[in-house]
Formats: structure tokens, sequence, C-alpha cells
């Protein structure tokens, strides 16, 4: 028998005399309440899942952690309330995967980059500033990783990271800066190339071509999207690029991280899942950090606090450097602007960022007007050469950050990421 829609079976008895219909629809209710609890169990294991890897990724650096402890009387206090300033190394290990290619593994690494990040408490800018690994400073006496300590001494500044790791460096900028630094993320070379492979490379312009067997880099003029490896090479390469000089290699390194900055901040990164992924995934599995960033609850509350930074507001520069008087081929700090910069960072104060001026003629540099071409005061080169054979630092002055910045804003030269575009 059937009822007149032609559903076998009449009436429900246990409904009560329901119509076919309202049955229909219960039963489809069901089904509808049982496909939505499972597609949120499946999207909630997945998540967890996700969640759960990345988190998992971070490399936590304990030893550096403990050593900082140790010393932590002597490092420098905040001076002004909810900044945060991170340190940033590249390390030029050649172990691990992807990085033997660089180079032979002799069991030790440099820090091949340094930048100091600033962020200020109200979260409207952020300060990049790079730290030349030619430049002459105290190192601290820092414990190897062997167990014995180094001991004080005046010497190159990126010898601090193959000596004692992310710990003396750490140390070593704090004592040359006064700036504490709350942060530390340590990237190596494969971990760099996978970081912009995940965004989907990054736009550069070159003026001439580019060939550069040391860097492993060979490149065509004009406007191009460098994917990993090339783009390595491209913020490595100094023999083919600009005038050969780390400071001409530290302003293209801003250049690049400038326009990666605006990658990074544009609707197809971000709002692409397909892309953000893969950047979250090399990002986190890329990085060894302090613990109060080993976590992805650590690095999303960073990531928070500067995502709506405008690009023209994210500076970068390098520290104000002049060429060392013992060893042109080293630099030293320029005073008294490594200090004013120095001062206004640790006092969250407002600074300026200006394009570097051209250079009156094509071969010659002129000396910086705030010292004298022989050396601080007219002090003779042969003083300032016994100055640092004796292990001292001709070019520091008293301990950064003691006066407070004061009169109008200063301008430094550098960038933003506003302006990093081909040119």
């Amino acid at each position: 028998m059937t009822d007149s829609a032609g559903i076998p079976g009449g009436t429900d008895a246990a409904g009560g005399g329901e119509p076919p219909n309202g049955r229909r629809r219960r039963r489809l209710l069901r089904w509808i309440g049982l496909g939505t609890g499972l597609f949120v169990a499946v999207g909630t294991g997945t998540g967890w899942w996700i969640y759960s890897k990345l988190d998992g990724n971070i490399a936590e650096d304990t030893s550096a952690a403990a050593e900082l402890r140790r010393y932590d009387k002597e490092r420098p206090a905040h001076l002004a309330g909810g900044t945060q300033n991170i340190l940033l190394i590249g390390s030029d290990s050649r172990t691990g995967a992807g990085n033997a290619r660089y180079g032979q593994d002799k069991g030790t690494q440099r820090s091949d980059t340094t930048i100091l990040l600033h962020l200020p408490a109200d979260r409207k800018s952020a300060t990049a500033v790079s730290i030349p690994r030619d430049l002459m400073t105290e190192i601290p006496a820092c414990l190897k990783s062997d167990g014995n300590r180094t001991r004080e001494q005046f010497a190159q500044f990126n010898w601090a990271f193959e000596w004692g790791g992310t710990a003396c460096t750490v140390r070593t900028v704090e004592a040359m800066t006064g700036i504490r630094v709350d942060h530390h993320m340590v990237l190596d070379f494969n971990g760099f190339k996978k970081m912009v492979d995940a965004i989907g490379g990054v736009e550069v312009c070159l003026k001439r071509p580019v060939d550069d067997t040391e860097a492993k880099l060979k490149l065509p003029a004009g406007r191009q999207i460098l994917q990993g490896e090339q783009a390595l090479g491209f913020v490595r390469a100094r023999h083919s690029l600009g005038n050969g000089s780390d400071t001409d290699r530290m302003e293209r390194q801003q250049l690049f991280l400038g326009s990666l900055v605006k990658k990074v901040q544009s609707n197809g990164v971000l709002l692409n899942p397909a892309r953000l992924y893969p950047l979250l995934d090399a990002a986190t599995s890329s990085v060894t950090t302090d613990p109060g960033l080993a976590s992805l609850r650590g690095l999303y509350e960073l990531v928070r606090g500067v995502r709506d930074i405008p690009t023209d507001q994210i500076k970068f520069l390098t520290v104000p450097r002049r060429p060392y008087a013992a060893d042109a081929n080293r630099d030293e700090l320029l005073q008294p602007d490594a200090t004013q910069l120095f001062q206004r960072l640790r006092a969250d104060q407002p600074l300026t960022i200006a394009p570097p001026a051209p250079a009156p003629t094509a071969t010659a540099t002129p000396a910086p007007a705030s010292r004298p071409a022989g050396g601080r005061d007219g002090e003779r080169d042969e003083e300032r050469d016994e100055a640092a054979a004796d292990g001292k630092d001709p070019a520091r002055t008293d301990a950064p950050g003691t006066a407070e910045p004061s009169g109008p804003v200063p301008t430094f030269t550098g960038t933003t990421a506003g302006v990093a575009d081909c040119r």
C-alpha cells in the first residue's frame, strides 16, 4: 500500500500520523546535522594538525638562553616600556640540507648578516639596523661549544657568532649599542631560500647583467622575479654588484627585504592559504629562536604587532660606519652618529630615513665631517693602531645610551619598504 505521495508505508505509526513530507524533512535535517558535525570534526582535526606541525617545527635555543641568564645583571635595561628589540642573524653555516654547495663545512659558522629590528611601543613603525660583519668592536668573554671560554677582545664583529654562537652575538650587540635584545632568530642559507620560494619569489631590478661565480649567480639586466636560489646569490654577492663592499651589499639586502615585506603584506600571500601555509611552514622550520618566540603563539604575537605597519614606516639603515683606520678593509663606528642612533632607539624616540646623497665625484668620497680623517679629535693614526693592538676600541665613546636623546629628529641614510621598487 502506498500513500498519495507514492511513498511506501502510509502514515507513520510512531509519529502519530505525521505526514510523509514532514518525515522526509526530519531525515534530511538529521543527515545535514551529521554531515556538519563530521565537517567540523575534520576541520578541527586538520587545524589542530597544522598548528601542531608548525608549532613543532620551531627550534628552541635553550643554550643561548642559559648563557644570557648568566650575564643578566650586566645586560642593559629597557629605557622605554612596550618596545621590542629582535636580533635577526643570518648564519653562513654550511651544515644542514642544501647548504654544502656554498662551501666546505669546516665545523664553524659566522654571522653572514645581522640586523637589529626595533619595534616601538605604539607599533606604528619598525626600524631595521644592519650591523656590518666586518665592524671592529669589543667582543666579551664568551662560552664556546667545547665548554671553554674566550677572552674579552677587540675583533671583527662576526667572529662573535663563530666563537660563542647567538649568546655571544647578542651580548656583543648589547655592549655596542646599550640596547636590550628581547628576542633573537637565526636563519641559515637553506631556510632563506625556502621562505622566498614559499611566497613565489621577490621582485628586483638590475641595471646590468650579473655573472658572479662565487655567489653562483647569473642574471640578465632588467626587472625580474628572483626565486630562492637566485635570491640568496643576490643578497650575498659582492664582487659583481655595486662597488664590491660589504656596505653596498647591505644596502642591496635592505632593498630586497623591503620588496619581500611588500610581497608578504600583499593579499597574494596573507589571504591566499596556498601561499600562506608554505610560508609559515618554511619560516617555522627554518629558524632557531629564543624560548620566548619558540612557539607558533609567540611568533603570532610578534607578527600581529607589526602586520599593519605602513610600508613607508618600515625603515632600513646601516649603523653609521667608516673604514677602520688601522685596516681599510674593516669598519668602525662613525661617531657621534652611531651613538645618537643607539640612543634614539633605546629611548624609543623617532628618527627620519633619507636616501644617500649623490657622491660629488665618481671616484672620491669625502671624509665624514663629524670626525677628522686622521682620527677622533685629531688623534694620530699610530695612536689608534696602538690602542687597537691593546684590545681597545679607539672609536668608542662613553657607554651607549647613557644620555637621553634631545633636539630635533635626526636623519639617517637608509630606505623604506615603501620605496623598495625597481629603480
